[in-house]
């Protein structure tokens, strides 16, 4: 088992971030994690994203457990309340049956070319999970893809892999797509 730390992405560490999603042609061509904040940013260049998200952690509306190893960021997971991250994929499904909004919601996953399968997405739900406890807990969400019994390629498990969750002890709470999960966990 490989030894992840993972860190608060902030000031201190957005150099580590942006290096990460420089290297990988700024996450899904150019996204830099915005996408779930919402459409302000859908016609940006990639540079203007960067900009826009370097702002938003710099003003504490941009939250994410990094994921490290040998000192260098590896990896993450996106987290916010539903005010910092309103988008959803499945959102009608989503909406059928939705009771209340989470205190906190887990959005998204990424893990470096070199560092996929090896474990950096379970150590950053950990990671997030405990900077949310941190931040006073609450009702947490996510909405991850259960791959059981099936193969799934990397571009589908950007909202992570149901079994993370179960691990943690999130409970299943609904479907909202064919293989898509809402799960809950309350801290």
């Amino acid at each position: 088992m490989i030894d992840y730390e993972t860190r608060s992405l902030s000031a201190d560490t957005w150099d580590d971030f942006a290096n990460l999603v420089e290297e990988n042609n700024g996450v899904w061509g150019g996204c830099w994690c915005l996408w779930y904040h919402g459409k302000e940013g859908e016609k940006a260049s990639s540079e203007e994203k960067r900009a826009m998200k370097k702002a938003r952690v710099a003003s504490g509306e941009a939250h994410a457990a990094l994921v490290y190893h040998d000192g260098k960021c590896v990896g993450w997971c996106q987290f916010g309340p539903p005010k910092e991250l309103p988008r959803l994929h499945n959102a009608r499904a989503y909406q059928k049956e939705l009771a209340a909004l989470p205190d906190w919601r887990i959005t998204c996953f990424f893990s470096g070319k070199g560092h996929r399968g090896g474990g950096v997405a379970s150590a950053a739900l950990a990671g997030a999970v405990s900077q949310i406890k941190a931040l006073g807990g609450g009702r947490i969400e996510g909405y991850p893809e259960d791959i059981a019994g099936r193969k799934a390629t990397a571009a589908f498990l950007f909202n992570g892999a149901l079994h993370m969750f179960d691990r943690l002890g999130f409970e299943r709470t609904r479907k909202i797509g064919k293989h898509k999960w809402v799960v809950t966990l309350n801290l």
